[in-house]
């Protein structure tokens, strides 16, 4: 039996299995529509509300400078990776495996699959109160009727993704074709509405406001904007399935550019419709309130019908990352190899069923727990950290010393873009505060029991010293966060 510091044994592998054969392979559209899907899902459609909340316009502005920069940090930081190591599939925990070893690389696979799966469960919590417009028995979304809408829908996304990814993938590319028309048109209608006098009226929030300072309201817009731009990653993860390599990096800039526009488009014009502390009470999805205000009741029916489908087409999207970090994971020795199977249609078959289980268990807590949106949506943001660190910390470190870059080839760039994006993710970390980020320690502690069962399937180390040390300290967090939440001296506030 391994034991901790012992030396590694490594057993043989089988040959890992081509993670795609030729008809699977995705092209440019598809890639991109994951990106752009994966993205725009429930957040954009709650953005006014979600902003508005917590800061006034000056600071919402200052909020998406930051976020536009630090996230086309992101999105630069990826294409270069996409193109520099091309034989690391699955996006950030590949990437932090390849640099900081095997314990950090799990962890961040854990962590993005833990992500995904409580976002999902965030998306149908907000999908069907937006279906509660229509049929009042959905509630805020968290009701025995919505839970089994939303099981339903979880089983049906499930079946899809089981007859082929590219079939997935085509059905997510004409969902984020439909619903980005109706928040264009939102937009349009927004521009017409707008009254520069609305906007400025509460413009620096102010003592008076009760929002804080002006760092305090700047920092509450942090895991908003991060929640709404969480999928830039998308085609990094499903690299594997790329019909062509540079189209990954193509991909992620084009959904950047495409969903940095669209979201503070839609915020910040909402503020010139509706004054802050008039967005800030209104009932999420509050695109509709907005455009309802604007044009009357149909156009809120516009928004709710949109969001459900754009939840529907993100659900889609996410379950597809969800299941295929694992199903890569487990190839190379990350994740036990139980993970890793696949059906004859070239679906990760097996991390798909696990995926949906954890999915399903989750909805069944969040109906016992009366779960908020606005929680989920930030327990999830802030899990979705650590593999981001580790990321752009590897890109970052490979920058400096060289690798992967031809002799006298320049690495200045790309070492102050990958450092901007780490600096980001830090800064994004205590933006989130400590109730989320103990939160989130409770998701990862599991975790560590699955990892050191992979390591016993290869004979190998459980953990170095520091990574010992690692789990240690997550271990320790993740038991302070539970006596505090039943201490009720942890509360998590939207």
């Amino acid at each position: 039996m391994a034991t901790l510091g012992a030396p590694a044994r490594t057993a043989p592998l089988p040959a890992a299995k081509p993670a795609a054969t030729a008809p699977h392979k995705l092209g440019l559209g598809a890639l991109t529509a994951m990106v752009i899907g994966s993205m725009i899902g429930s957040g954009v459609f709650s953005l006014p509300q979600n902003m508005a909340a917590q800061a006034g316009p000056l600071a919402i502005l200052i909020g998406w400078a930051i976020t536009g920069i630090g996230i086309l940090a992101f999105a630069f930081v990826y294409k270069s990776l996409a193109i520099r190591q091309p034989k690391l599939d699955a996006g950030p925990y590949a990437y932090a495996k390849a640099g900081f070893g095997p314990f950090i690389g799990f962890a961040s696979a854990w962590g993005y699959w833990i992500s995904v799966s409580v976002g999902n469960v965030s998306y149908a919590v907000v999908m069907f109160s937006a279906m509660s417009y229509f049929f009042p028995v959905f509630g805020a979304g968290n009701t025995l009727p919505a839970i089994a809408g939303a099981s339903v829908m979880l089983w049906g996304v499930h079946a899809l993704i089981l007859s082929g990814m590219r079939t997935a993938a085509l059905v997510n590319l004409v969902t984020t074709i439909i619903k980005i028309v109706p928040i264009l048109l939102f937009i349009v209608f927004a521009i017409f509405a707008f009254r520069a006098q609305v906007f400025t009226l509460h413009f620096g929030g102010g003592a008076a406001s009760g929002l804080g300072s002006m760092l305090t309201q700047v920092k509450s817009t942090m895991l908003v904007t991060l929640w709404v731009f969480i999928g830039i990653e998308g085609a990094s993860v499903i690299s594997g399935r790329a019909a062509r390599r540079e189209d990954v990096g193509t991909a992620t800039m084009l959904g950047f550019f495409t969903c940095l526009a669209i979201y503070a488009l839609v915020s910040l014009l909402s503020l010139g419709i509706l004054s802050q502390p008039e967005l800030a009470v209104l009932k999420n999805p509050s695109m509709a309130g907005v455009l309802e205000h604007v044009v009357g009741r149909w156009g809120a029916i516009l928004i709710n019908v949109t969001l459900v489908i754009s939840v529907l087409g993100a659900f889609l999207s996410w379950m597809i990352l969800a299941a295929e970090v694992p199903h890569v994971a487990a190839r190379d020795g990350t994740m036990p190899t139980w993970c890793g199977g696949e059906n004859a249609n070239g679906a990760p078959a097996a991390s798909l069923w696990i995926t949906s289980g954890l999915v399903q268990a989750l909805l069944i807590v969040t109906l016992f727990a009366s779960g908020d949106y606005s929680a989920l949506f930030r327990i999830a943001a802030t899990a979705m950290l650590i593999p981001y660190i580790f990321s752009f910390a590897f890109a970052a470190k490979q920058a400096f010393a060289g690798t992967g870059y031809a002799p006298g080839e320049s690495r200045v760039r790309d070492a102050i873009i990958a450092s901007v994006a780490t600096a980001y993710s830090l800064w994004l970390v205590y933006a989130a505060g400590a109730p989320y980020v103990l939160t989130a320690a409770i998701l990862y502690a599991p975790g560590i029991v699955v990892h050191v069962i992979a390591r016993r399937e290869r004979h190998e180390r459980l953990f170095s010293p520091i990574e010992a040390l690692v789990a240690l300290v997550i271990v320790g967090a993740a038991v302070l966060a539970i006596v505090s939440l039943l201490s009720g001296g942890l509360t998590l506030h939207a």
